[in-house]
């Protein structure tokens, strides 16, 4: 059996959706294990540039099947979207793509929900993209979820609405809402299922058989490790969990299953929203990198935040994915930068000149420590044009090495533009 997971090793948005574009190629199935349309992917293939949350990026291979697993919460409005878009290419999705039945479905009320908590945090907001994902996930756990299964009968879809409102509508109207409607919401969400109706079926029984096969499965995670619930800088995470293991309850794989695990980080550091970040920048550098990198975000369009490469995060979160492989991508970002930095690990107040790692304290604590670097010579010289490792500058060949060295995994593969060849194996 073949097995394969990619992860984001830092805070999301490490260009996941490009490594999985890649391996796809090879790949009988792609399965989507978490989150929901709150994270966003940008692929660029012969078929064009898509820009997606939803749907696994093998939809462009006619000989793999795309899986999204119960792990997912699924607005209904978005993956018809996206399929629309898809088959309009000439993709059919025809057999190709299966959705969980046992899917939480995004419903109006979430996304106004979580702007409600939102406002009511004032200077303490968590930063999230207001799509709802918290809400769903919360009801989900507290047995007040939607599934896609409960559209097969009407009766009782109408009997969960009717609850659900009662529960959700005197809520909006002390905040000043105006209630949603029953009528309204139900015939919504009916037109919305019998678009996508057809792709609904349980893939547990497709995973299991290509599993007995040998057969590979790519395994497809979204967001980053560093906003895992548990693991992540807590409250300003997210509700699902990206990591690696999350694939199998996602998923319903066995653990050992998976074999292989990538996980992707950029060259530098970037976040959404807000939460702590140690190397984040304020000046000309920090500037440099969001310019060169086009660093804004795929779904909200909000600028991210930019700082140097942080090791120790990376070499934790690897540890928590049993990482067996690294992916670096945007390199060619810093090719202007007469200074690369890397951070090693931070400082606090009591510490004195004792490193401290990430896994030590909470996200107030992180927030008051300080990032100790080391520094390396810029290249001062395009990398995009590279196409192997030794076809770049030696500076950007030692800095590659330093990072392989700090983080305690072998770099893999090495990306200097979006487009799929502007990316090489070591």
């Amino acid at each position: 059996m073949s097995v394969s997971a990619v992860v984001g090793a830092q805070w999301g948005d490490e260009a996941k959706g490009k490594m999985v574009d890649l391996l796809a190629q090879e790949a009988h199935i792609v399965a989507r294990f978490n989150g929901g349309d709150n994270a966003g992917h940008t692929v660029v293939n012969q078929y064009g540039t898509f820009k997606l949350r939803l749907t696994p990026n093998g939809f462009y291979n006619p000989d793999t099947i795309c899986v999204i697993g119960p792990g997912v919460v699924v607005n209904m409005n978005t993956l018809a979207s996206e399929v629309e878009t898809i088959q309009e290419k000439g993709i059919d999705l025809t057999d190709r793509l299966w959705v969980s039945p046992r899917c939480n479905v995004v419903m109006p009320w979430h996304p106004m929900l979580e702007t409600i908590y939102e406002k009511a945090k004032g200077r303490a907001q968590t930063g999230t993209t207001k799509r709802g994902m918290s809400p769903t996930y919360a009801d989900k756990v507290s047995y007040n979820g939607i599934r896609l299964y409960d559209f097969s009968s009407q009766e009782t879809l109408t009997q969960k609405i009717r609850t659900q409102l009662a529960i959700k509508n005197p809520i909006f109207e002390a905040f000043g809402l105006k209630p949603l409607n029953f009528e309204e919401i139900l015939e919504e969400k009916i037109n919305q299922y019998e678009g996508l109706g057809a792709f609904v079926r349980e893939s547990f029984g497709l995973l299991h058989e290509t599993l007995s096969k040998g057969d590979q499965i790519l395994l497809e995670g979204a967001q980053g490790a560093l906003l895992d619930n548990n693991w992540g800088t807590y409250p300003f995470c997210t509700a699902s969990v990206p990591l690696s293991g999350g694939a199998c309850a996602g998923l319903g794989l066995p653990p050992q299953t998976i074999t292989r695990v990538v996980g992707v980080a950029k060259a530098y550091t970037t976040r959404v929203g807000a939460g702590p970040m140690p190397t984040e920048l304020f000046d000309e550098d920090g500037r440099t990198i969001q310019d060169q990198g086009q660093e804004f975000g795929t779904v909200t369009g909000r600028a991210r935040r930019c700082g140097w490469f942080d090791a120790e995060l990376v070499r934790f979160t690897s540890q928590l994915n049993g990482v067996t492989e690294l992916a670096l991508t945007k390199l060619d970002v810093l090719d202007t930068l007469p200074v690369v930095k890397i951070c090693v690990g931070y400082r606090s107040e009591e510490s004195g000149e004792k490193l401290r790692h990430y896994w030590e304290g909470d996200a107030h604590w992180l927030e008051a420590c300080e990032p100790v670097y080391i520094e390396l010579e810029g290249w001062g010289e395009s990398t995009k044009e590279a196409r192997a490792f030794d076809q770049l500058p030696a500076k950007a060949q030692a800095y590659i090495r330093k990072v392989e060295e700090l983080v305690g995994v072998r770099i893999s593969v090495v990306s200097v533009g979006p487009a799929r060849n502007e990316t090489f194996s070591l």
